[in-house]
């Protein structure tokens, strides 16, 4: 019990522990449909094309949110424009109009004068996490999680199946692009917690880790958030204990689960399937025998 309850005798320990989870839930419920349709490069390109504006939102004094979510919002329209108005292709467009971006943001970052260390923009700023940081969290956080779960019919059925949306009335196009409005918004939720380096991390893991454990997608909206925030949680605990980087050390906890997943899933893991395959096999030579 004295392992558990010391961190949370700090007030700072249990914003980031609250901010984590709940950052962890939001991105790992959507996490979900870009591993599905396949926009995991997608979610790299906004985590870190949200930079610039997280900068400019310092210099000028407003929230970092807004900043975050104007330049999310700027790189996935950037992103379409290259893609529909030239032969260039979209794994290409992304590389282009993301890592431009960043490139401004780290530029934009040597220039400010500041008092404060602005690269925890970059890295994370877990242990430092506000009260009206975790407020922001939680607001944008809820709204992101209201909607995912709204229509998550419609964008289920957009994932799977786009020509059957569009026949029964439904615009894949607005699908796809509140899709990314989302994107947007999740990425500034977790910014706040692990930086824009490793926002992708938390964006792709979870729906990752959930896919090779079901085949139902309605499974994977549960267990992605459930071993995301666990994870999370567990992370900051490892940080504390281990004096290591907090953000960092839930990345970092959520890889080692998805190997685990990975190696030995019953059904998808590279070990755990051939263990089935050889118990299958002496079964079957028991019952000749």
């Amino acid at each position: 019990m004295e392992f558990l309850l010391e961190p949370l005798s700090y007030d700072f320990m249990v914003r980031a522990i609250i901010t984590t989870a709940l950052a962890a839930v939001v991105c790992a419920v959507l996490s979900c449909w870009l591993v599905l349709i396949g926009w995991s490069l997608m979610g790299d390109a906004v985590s870190h094309a949200v930079l610039p504006g997280v900068v400019l939102a310092y210099i000028v004094g407003a929230p970092f949110a807004l900043g975050a979510l104007v330049f999310a919002l700027i790189a996935v329209t950037l992103i379409g424009v290259v893609r529909n108005t030239s032969r260039v292709k979209e794994d290409a467009a992304i590389g282009i109009v993301f890592t431009s971006l960043f490139a401004l943001g780290l530029v934009l970052i040597s220039v400010t004068p500041s008092q404060t260390d602005l690269n925890h923009i970059i890295f994370g700023n877990l242990l430092g996490v506000s009260i009206p940081d975790l407020i922001q969290v939680l607001v944008l956080g809820v709204v992101a999680f209201a909607i995912l779960i709204l229509k998550r019919r419609d964008l289920t059925l957009y994932a799977f199946d786009p020509t059957h949306a569009h026949a029964i009335g439904l615009s894949p196009k607005r699908l796809g692009a509140l899709l990314l409005g989302l994107l947007a918004l999740t990425s500034v939720v977790a910014l706040q917690t692990v930086g824009v380096v490793l926002v992708v991390a938390m964006l792709i893991i979870p729906g990752a880790t959930a896919y090779l454990l079901t085949d139902r997608f309605s499974r994977m909206l549960v267990i992605a958030p459930v071993v995301s925030a666990v994870c999370s949680i567990a992370g900051i605990y490892f940080s504390y204990y281990l004096d290591t980087a907090s953000g960092a050390m839930v990345v970092l906890t959520q890889g080692a689960v998805f190997a685990v997943v990975y190696l030995f899933s019953p059904r998808q893991g590279l070990i755990g399937t051939r263990l089935a395959k050889a118990r299958r096999k002496k079964a079957a030579a028991l019952q000749v025998a």
